[in-house]
Formats: C-alpha cells, structure tokens, sequence
C-alpha cells in the first residue's frame, strides 16, 4: 500500500506516512487507493474480538508491518483500557446506539488511536532503518495531548511536545495534562484558541529552517495529531467493530445500512467512518455534529468554507475549532483526488480564509453527510432530557452528537420517502472528563471545583468514577509555562 499527498509531488510507503507524519508540501497523505473488505471478510470478523478486528483493517493500509507483531501490539494497547471490550456498543430505549470510546486511559477516544500510534511509529522507524530519535510534535484541543502524553510518556527514544490553548480546555483535561509522568514529555500552554496552536504547529512543520534546526539537535520530527495517517488509521476500526456488534446481536443484518452521528471539530473522527465507508462499510448516512462554532454546518449548507467568523469557547471544547485539518482529506477526494486543485484551495484558505467548492462537489458532499449545529443551552437540555428519560449521563460532546442526531431523526420521520436506519452515537469521552459542564447540564448547579463535580455525578447517576480521573487528583503539576503562538519554537528548541 503507498499513500500519496492531498498536493501533490509525493508517494510514500505506509511506515513513511507514519514516521513523516505530514507530507514535504504540507498536504496530508491519503491512501493511494482504498483497500476493500470482501464479505468473506466480514463474516471472519464477526467471530472475532476487537484487536483482532482491528489488525485486520490496519494490516490492510500496513503490509509491510508483521502481521503477528501487529496483532500483538495491538492487544497490549487495548489491555490497558476497562473491560473486556475497548469500544462497548450500548443499545438506548429510544432505538439508537451509543459507541462508547471512552474506556482508554485518559477517558476519551483518543486512546483507540494514541495507544497503537507508539508501535506504528517505532516499528515504522525500524522498517525505514531510521537510528534518529524521535521528536512528536502535537496541538491539542485537550484529548489529543493527554493521550498522546499517555502513550509515549518515557518510550526511549521519542521525544513529545504538546501545546494547548491556555483557555481552551477544560479544567480537568488542562490537570490531566499538566501532572503528566515521563523525562521525555512537555506540555506548553498557548495564549489563543486551538487554530493558533495548530497553526503555529503547522508552520513549524512546513518550515525548512525550523526541521533543519530540529534535525541538527539529532531528532526527526513527526505528529501525534491526526494529520498523521498513523493517528487516523485506528480510528477507522472501530466503525467496523460497531457494525459488526450490531450484525451478531442480531440488531441487523448483514449489508444494512448504519448512520453514524459524530461530535466534530478537526474532522478526524468522522473522516476515519468516511475512509471505512470506501472500504466498504454499509454506512448511510454520516451526521457530521458541530457546536456554536458552526464553521462546517455553514460549510455543508454554502459550499463556502469561511474562517473569518467569531470564534466561541464552549462546554464542547475539543470542537472549539474553526481550521478543520482533516477536511483537506475529504476535499481531495471531493474534487476527484485533483491534488493541484486541493493545493490551490488550502493556499486560499491560508491567505484569504475562505474557498468553495463547485456544484458538483457541494452536490457530492450533501449525499454523504447530514450536518447540524447546536447551542449552548440545546446541548445543556439533550444532556439533561436524556438523562432524565434513559438514565444515561452523556459529557458534552456526545451532548452535541446526540441532539443532532435527534433531530435528523425527526426530519427523516418527516419525509415519508426517506429510509431511517439504525443510527450509532459515537460517544468521545467521559462525563468526568468535563464535570462542571455536566454537572450544570443535570441539575443546573455551579461548582468552581472539577473533584467536586465529580463527586456529584457520581452520586447522582452511579456511574462508576474511572481510575484515571481519581489518580490525578492528588498529582503535583509539573508544566506551568504559558507562551505566545511565536513563541511556540522557542519552547521547542529549549526542550530538545
């Protein structure tokens, strides 16, 4: 399998995908060609569990990884998750389903992926004959970094950078983060939001000057985000375990159609049901959910990706995003993989803020996606109302899935030509991870202190408290430094 950039001008090996991270044009690496999976296939994975379902799909996009190896490193990674089953499937009253990916060590789904990103990457290294450390450079929105923290936190020879927009993450997510164990990780927070982060990350990245300077201090650099195709792959299998689950629960049949419903700021998580949709996923329809900022429900609705809007801090953090990275993957395939096309509208995007796409892109991009928006206080009421009818506590995020999916329901129950299908919620992280925020959406109390909140959820709704969010309690913080975006390779340098 080679992967090629969404500009243009490269091909690469699936090991040097993932060991570059981005690709030397700044485009992002996608599949050469989608790898399919067969109904043979399918009915092999049914009788399978989750590691081995996902071995299957990633030894698709890695062949030239051990496939034994493969499978081996990726029940390692998921033993360190609660239960048996790292991505459980929970059937609700009202006839979904909730994709729960929270079960990682950090409590949210950013473990399916940071859990396996560490043996993708070093086993990637070996195959290139790579004797560099390793530098991982990452912009977070809050789960990426604690995770990617999680799973490299003292791997000899990496090293990992993470900057976090000073007031843009929870309170929990920036504790989390900041009592981090390991010598060889760092956290800087970043006066801004997460697009001044990731773009500060992204210049970094396309900067000859800054590689060469990272280069001569003995390290190669790479990414933990999900421009990285490594952090994006493991995303993919999970939309196939869920379906499968539905299959042998008898919920479906095999070759129905499934929607799924997915809280979206960088676009990684619904791409990665797109990308397994092509493979041959019976997906209908992808409900792309997004919060007050609402930049790609305006997009879906105009055609017209515009930056150049108010940017809001919300319950919904991680989706606090108006630069959404992974869209670029989406747009190469929307033009009809036309690289200088995606190129001419990323420089665009860069310059101007804005690019549209053509009718027939727009035309193409409503057929596969439903997109929708919610505010504040609908996502406060859906948390609260769901609660309250199905005991079951959502964080904020799903919150915002949840509503939207809700509500493409009605409308499809409106038209009586439209089919309804099963619709899977997929579920990004605990409650405990943003206490406060949740606590309000249940009974309309403020509390100033996140363990409190915690304490009150757990009294309220039973649900289990998990270890990690206990153990950070008492943990000293380590990473007190706070910068300005051109500041941020400064920090670099000093750490390296």
């Amino acid at each position: 399998m080679y992967f090629i950039s969404t500009r243009g001008g490269e091909r690469v090996t699936g090991a040097e995908a993932v060991v570059k991270g981005i690709a030397s044009d700044g485009g992002l690496f996608v599949p050469e060609e989608f790898p399919t999976v067969g109904a043979e296939e399918f009915e092999a994975m049914e009788h399978m569990d989750y590691p081995e379902r996902a071995a299957c799909i990633l030894k698709k996009y890695f062949g030239e990884y051990d496939g034994e190896a493969l499978l081996a490193a990726l029940r390692e990674a998921y033993s360190k998750f609660e239960g048996d089953d790292p991505a459980p499937l929970i059937r609700m009253d009202n006839g979904m389903y909730m994709l729960e990916l929270f079960h990682g060590p950090t409590c949210a789904f950013k473990d399916m992926a940071l859990t396996v990103l560490p043996y993708l990457l070093k086993r990637g290294c070996e195959i290139l004959g790579k004797k560099e450390d390793v530098f991982i450079l990452t912009a977070t929105s809050g789960d990426t970094g604690k995770a990617a923290l999680e799973g490299f936190a003292d791997v000899p020879g990496v090293k990992l950078m993470v900057f976090y927009p000073e007031e843009g993450v929870s309170k929990l997510q920036k504790q989390q983060m900041c009592t981090q164990d390991g010598e060889n990780v760092n956290v800087v927070a970043v006066r801004g939001n997460f697009d001044d982060c990731q773009n500060a990350v992204k210049k970094i990245f396309g900067s000859e000057k800054c590689v060469k300077a990272i280069s001569d201090k003995g390290y190669l650099l790479t990414s933990a985000n999900s421009i990285n195709f490594g952090r994006l792959a493991p995303q993919i299998c999970y939309y196939f375990s869920a379906y499968l689950d539905l299959v042998t629960s008898e919920q479906i049949q095999m070759g129905d159609p499934v929607d799924f419903a997915v809280p979206t700021g960088n676009f990684g998580n619904i791409l990665a049901a797109y990308y397994a949709k092509r493979m041959g996923l019976p997906v209908g329809t992808l409900i792309c959910a997004s919060n007050k900022n609402n930049v790609l429900t305006e997009f879906w609705r105009t055609g017209i990706y515009e930056i150049k809007r108010p940017f809001y801090r919300t319950m919904s953090p991680s989706m606090d995003i108006l630069v959404s990275s992974n869209l670029e993957r989406l747009i190469f395939e929307l033009s009809g993989r036309d690289a200088k096309r995606t190129a001419d509208r990323m420089a665009a995007l860069s310059k101007s803020g804005r690019y549209s796409l053509s009718t027939a892109e727009h035309k193409k991009l409503r057929e596969e996606f439903f997109a929708g928006c919610t505010t504040e206080d609908e996502t406060v009421e859906c948390i609260y109302d769901f609660f309250e009818e199905y005991g079951y506590p959502m964080d904020t995020h799903t919150g915002v899935a949840m509503n939207v999916a809700q509500r493409y329901e009605e409308k499809l129950k409106g038209d009586t030509m439209s089919e309804i299908h099963p619709i899977v919620v997929v579920s990004t992280a605990s409650p405990y991870k943003f206490p406060q925020d949740v606590l309000y959406a249940l009974t309309g109390n403020d509390v100033k202190d996140s363990f409190k909140g915690v304490k009150r959820i757990h009294l309220l709704t039973a649900m289990k408290v998990p270890e990690p969010i206990k153990a950070v309690r008492y943990k000293p913080i380590r990473f007190k430094t706070t910068v300005s975006p051109d500041k941020m390779f400064d920090e670099v340098l000093k750490f390296l």
